[in-house]
């Protein structure tokens, strides 16, 4: 881990976070200005360092918001003062994580609008919709998933995956 220091964890919002200074985030990667990948550690846990990415917060500071799973390992809560580790994680990989589902290719290919929708869709939105194609469970779900989908993809509003779409986005 390249960069360590002491914070306390905030809350911004809903979302637990740590807030990293623009000199300190220098020392990862110097003028990034977009989120950016890091690996960490928050009281030295989890064993083996959390992917997570640091949100810029627009004056060259970002927030290190803590999922769950993290806040979990390292028994920590809001408001408690925390060691942190990260390092830049020069192994992370842009869009999807995975193929997306063939019900959902096929069902791409005979909805031109939706198609066309997809297409425009930045990286991170499109992995946010394949991962959770890949956690509905059953078939209903899935139709009933396909269909919001294709409609907000088609330039419909509506609300799918917790959030309001319109125009394709």
């Amino acid at each position: 881990m390249k960069l360590r220091f002491r914070a306390a964890i905030a809350l911004r919002g809903i979302n637990p976070y740590v807030h990293v200074r623009a000199h300190q985030a220098a020392r990862l990667q110097p003028a990034w200005r977009k989120p950016m990948p890091v690996l960490v550690q928050i009281n030295g846990a989890p064993e083996t360092p959390g992917r997570v990415n640091l949100m810029p917060a627009g004056d060259g500071s970002f927030y290190l918001y803590l999922d769950a799973a993290i806040r979990k390992a390292s028994d920590t809560k809001v408001g408690d003062m925390v060691q942190v580790a990260l390092g830049f994680d020069a192994d992370y990989r842009g869009g999807p994580a995975g193929p997306m589902p063939r019900w959902f290719s096929m069902a791409l290919a005979k909805n031109p609008a939706a198609k066309k929708g997809w297409a425009a869709l930045p990286p991170s939105r499109k992995k946010e919709v394949l991962r959770h194609f890949g956690r509905l469970k059953t078939a209903e779900a899935r139709a009933r998933n396909l269909e919001q989908a294709l409609h907000v993809l088609a330039g419909g509003k509506a609300r799918f995956m917790a959030r309001a779409w319109s125009d394709g986005r």
